[in-house]
């Protein structure tokens, strides 16, 4: 037993040599010193994070979309205000008949707000919309037209608070009034949502029973899910905004409507590789967090900007149709209710509608 404690000893002394060295060397410099190494271990460490997520970002772009994943024929276009203020005309329809023939795209956003701060929708901004949906449905009888209504949103913004119970009375009252004007369903884009507002969930129950019984179609853009767990909250810590919802909130949010689109754009990805990806990335999570009875589309980058948030060399509509096609591909191939959204329709390019056709529709 002593001859066992001896070894244990001597065995224990040796493992400890090195960090006794260690601590005397560190001990023996000087305060500078000390600070620079441990300046560089704090930069050092957080970069090989981001390195190694870069890395695994741009191997979720590696090999072959399967041949599953084309459209659906469950696409949507995102459609800028100016179809309801009196600025479009029977010509401007006449051209969306034919830029969306051969594609897959069966609904269109059209924006019918935006809302005022208290959630109501005056009348005076959508001068037009009759108008439009009785045309348009003459002209794409197969084309679901949903009103999309918008704010900005507390306690982030100085604007829409959902969390107060007349404010969402006055949200489902302007839902009643875009179905009154024809439309075939209400979609909410309202940012920034931050995971956990019980405010937005109840909205939603209540406009849910409102759409449900005129056989409407409620659907949300929803912000991207977080790519790393808990990346939401670091979020809202260090910077006071939510950029991401953590995908319990992103379900929860899903089955509470008929159709969830993902603004997967804006993502700061600077290269097409990253960015096509980040979208695969995205695509897997979505398919994850979705029920399976609720349509998805994923969004596609249907403009161009360049700044810190949004590189437009890298977001590309040709990486993203080929990151869409890669996540759905390894997820759920053969899931029928998917599709790609598209935004949005005053800012596409001919450029932009060639690589959809090229890479989804006509695949």
């Amino acid at each position: 037993m002593a001859r066992f404690r001896t070894f244990a000893r001597r065995t224990t002394g040796a493992l400890a040599a090195p960090f006794r060295a260690a601590r005397r060397r560190w001990r023996s410099w000087s305060w500078w010193r000390r600070a620079l190494l441990a300046l560089g271990l704090a930069v050092a460490v957080p970069a090989a994070a981001l390195g190694s997520a870069f890395v695994a970002i741009r191997l979720q772009y590696t090999g072959d979309p399967s041949a599953e994943a084309h459209t659906r024929g469950r696409d949507a276009l995102w459609l800028g205000h100016a179809w309801v203020d009196g600025r479009k005309t029977d010509a401007d329809v006449t051209a969306l008949v034919r830029q969306l023939a051969g594609t897959g795209i069966r609904d269109l956003y059209v924006h019918t707000g935006p809302l005022e701060h208290d959630g109501s929708l005056p009348p005076t901004v959508h001068p037009r919309a009759r108008w439009f949906t009785d045309t348009v449905h003459r002209a794409l009888p197969d084309v679901r037209l949903q009103g999309w209504l918008g704010d900005e949103v507390k306690p982030e913004k100085d604007a829409l608070d959902l969390e107060d119970a007349p404010t969402r009375e006055r949200v489902t009252a302007s839902a009643r009034q875009v179905l009154d004007l024809g439309f075939d369903g209400v979609h909410f884009d309202m940012e920034p949502i931050r995971p956990g507002s019980a405010g937005w969930l109840a909205l939603l129950d209540q406009v849910r029973p409102v759409t449900a019984a005129r056989d409407a179609k409620l659907s949300v853009a929803a912000p991207q899910i977080d790519p790393v767990p808990g990346l939401h909250t670091a979020g809202i810590l260090l910077t006071d905004h939510g950029k991401w919802w953590d995908r319990a909130y992103f379900t929860e949010t899903a089955r509470r409507v008929d159709q969830v689109a993902v603004m997967t754009y804006d993502t700061s990805m600077p290269t097409e590789p990253l960015y096509g990806g980040y979208v695969a990335l995205q695509t897997e999570l979505a398919l994850e967090a979705t029920p399976a009875g609720v349509d998805l589309l994923i969004g596609l980058p249907f403009f161009w900007d360049d700044k810190w948030g949004h590189w437009g060399d890298a977001e590309t509509v040709s990486a993203a149709v080929r990151g869409v096609r890669l996540g759905l591909g390894r997820q759920d191939p053969g899931r029928r209710n998917f599709g790609v959204a598209l935004y949005v329709d005053f800012a596409a390019t001919p450029e932009h509608w060639a690589a959809y056709r090229r890479g989804w529709v006509e695949v």
